[in-house]
């Protein structure tokens, strides 16, 4: 798998963990509370919907994370595309420090 198709599967976790983090309420609400009262327990009952949403966050949390990890090992290496770094200085000028005579008439 290349590089570039980690990347878009992260993009696709992370927006997918954003929505469901959004979804949640830290109060207990969010899309739980909007199934109470009466037909709350036709619908799976509020203590479902919490179960899920926060299995689902875990699931992708470590699916992110696992793609991360995984990603790395697909990153180009040296050698893939002829880059390397011992040559990424050549052609820069070095510059030595000017010493400043400063003297004690030109403090006052």
């Amino acid at each position: 798998m290349s590089y570039t198709a980690f990347l878009i599967l992260i993009l696709i976790v992370a927006i997918a963990l954003i929505l469901i983090v959004m979804v949640q309420n830290p109060k207990g609400g969010g899309l739980s509370s909007s199934f109470g009262g009466g037909g709350a327990q036709s619908l799976g009952g509020v203590q479902n919907t919490n179960n899920f949403l926060d299995r689902t966050t875990w699931t992708l949390a470590i699916a992110m994370f696992a793609l991360i990890l995984l990603a790395n090992f697909a990153i180009p290496r040296e050698g893939d595309n002829g880059f390397e770094l011992e040559n990424t200085l050549d052609g820069i000028e070095t510059t030595t420090p000017v010493e400043q005579n400063i003297t004690n008439d030109s403090l006052k």
